[in-house]
């Protein structure tokens, strides 16, 4: 199924409608303020395995991040950090950072690899963000990859849809996406160390 929303003012029953869909264990495909990701609701580990199968990743190798609503939540799935990291994501998030933390007990097993660490997202995205506030937990995300080595990534949803309207659930078209990914930001030694240079300048936030 393909669904428009709107990102400056998502429809509520088309929400509602795509949460229906997480909730049962469905996989869908959504915008991000960088790529279109694909993903699940995180307490699902049929659904987790199911988006390393789409994307040919083995679950217990994938580094598999997860789209929080705010910073309240990213707390929840971390160990504890101190005010200075707290300040900066604050200036951050929302924002096209992806940032790894270290996991705390609550992440499911399934993500916290034997590295026991964690990507956390919170996307300047307001349907994603919207869908993680009414499901009520996070969203297991990794982007969609294009065969095309000129495009990378897949920016049109119509032609994400065509790919893969046989494999997922349910595929929000939001507008066109982006091409670029997000910033990796390591952040389990407590330092601000980017990994990959993305769409994000930390520069402008340290």
């Amino acid at each position: 199924m393909l669904l428009k929303i709107y990102n400056d003012n998502p429809n509520p029953k088309a929400i509602e409608q795509a949460v229906d869909i997480l909730r049962k264990g469905g996989v869908i495909i959504y915008p991000t303020d960088t790529i279109y990701g694909i993903g699940c609701d995180i307490t699902n580990q049929k659904a987790i395995e199911r988006v390393c199968q789409i994307r040919g990743l083995k679950p217990e190798k994938a580094n598999l991040s997860f789209i929080c609503y705010d910073l309240t939540d990213i707390s929840q799935y971390t160990k504890p950090f101190d005010t200075t990291v707290f300040r900066v994501l604050k200036k951050a998030l929302p924002g096209p950072f992806t940032f790894i933390f270290n996991a705390s007990g609550q992440v499911p097993k399934l993500l916290s690899s034997k590295k026991k660490t964690v990507g956390i997202r919170v996307p300047d995205n307001a349907i994603i963000r919207e869908l993680v506030k009414q499901l009520g937990h996070p969203i297991v995300t990794t982007s969609i990859h294009d065969d095309d080595e000129i495009i990378e990534y897949s920016t049109d949803p119509e032609l994400i849809y065509e790919k893969y309207q046989e494999k997922v659930d349910l595929v929000i078209d939001g507008g066109y996406g982006d091409n670029i990914p997000s910033t990796i930001v390591d952040l389990t030694n407590g330092e601000f160390e980017v990994v990959r240079e993305g769409k994000g300048d930390l520069d402008l936030y340290l």
